[in-house]
């Protein structure tokens, strides 16, 4: 098995290494935060963390700190050296990233979709853009943590990241709206919630009663930030911005019958 460096412990990436170091992966793994290593095997940097490593995995919040922290280790990629960023950065923060590879490194986008439950399990989605013979070399890494989807080549798994990720949560913010409709009304929540879970609204409803999801709403603003867009999106991403105080909640709490329990 290649050496792997895991790059960002987040409530994501955490158990994503973890799942990587029990399949017998040589894994050294790297944090901006030091003391979440949980055990795994830390370096002190980035560039000490990919040394000698096969393949990178980066599992980065936003495009901003994926540039940051590839911008301290691109240059001490060996020839030979697959990268895989597995961050929700968009495709042209990717092909950022992409102008930095140095000559003989080869990069893999593969954003996943799914929370922390289903990354402990590897059961997560991946979306898997890149070159084919880089993609067939990524995805026994990338099967581990979930079902990979090859979407194209290079950037087409984090294009449709985002085309996903604008669906959904201006769907769950939408929900939120629907609901202060249904009780302007005299309906309940509940009965709502039931009727809507039964038809083609049920994976959204799901997603918003979800327990054990942990996406925090300052991630989901960040990705319809991401996606762009007309009206629609860009009024959802100012409904999740509009309450500070949920701002690392799960999306879930923008929907009200969730926060009035």
């Amino acid at each position: 098995m290649e050496k792997i460096a895991f790059l960002g412990l987040g409530r994501m990436g955490l158990p994503m290494a973890r799942r990587l170091a029990a399949a017998g992966y040589p894994l050294t793994v790297w944090n901006r935060t030091p003391g979440r290593s949980d055990g795994l095997t830390e370096a002190a940097d980035p560039a000490g963390a990919v040394a000698g490593a096969g393949i990178v995995v980066t599992m980065l919040s936003d495009p901003q700190a994926a540039a940051e922290v590839a911008g301290r280790f691109t240059a001490a990629l060996a020839p030979g050296t697959l990268w895989i960023d597995m961050s929700s950065i968009g495709p042209r923060a990717l092909a950022g990233l992409r102008e930095r590879l140095p000559e003989g490194v080869a990069l893999v986008d593969a954003p996943v979709l799914g929370s922390v439950g289903p990354a402990a399990r590897g059961e997560l989605t991946v979306y898997a853009g890149g070159e084919d013979a880089d993609l067939e070399r990524a995805e026994p890494v990338l099967s581990r943590l979930g079902r990979v989807r090859r979407c194209g080549g290079p950037g087409a798994g984090a294009a449709l990241k985002v085309v996903v990720m604008g669906a959904i949560v201006t769907s769950v913010a939408v929900l939120d709206e629907v609901l202060s409709v249904a009780g302007e009304l005299g309906v309940p929540q509940e009965q709502a919630l039931e009727v809507l879970a039964a038809g083609p609204l049920a994976g959204v409803v799901a997603r918003a009663r979800s327990a054990e999801s942990d996406f925090p709403v300052r991630l989901a603003a960040k990705d319809l930030a991401l996606a762009g867009g007309g009206p629609l999106l860009a009024a959802a991403r100012r409904a999740l911005l509009a309450d500070p105080s949920i701002a690392d909640r799960d999306l879930s709490a923008v929907v009200r019958a969730l926060r009035e329990d």
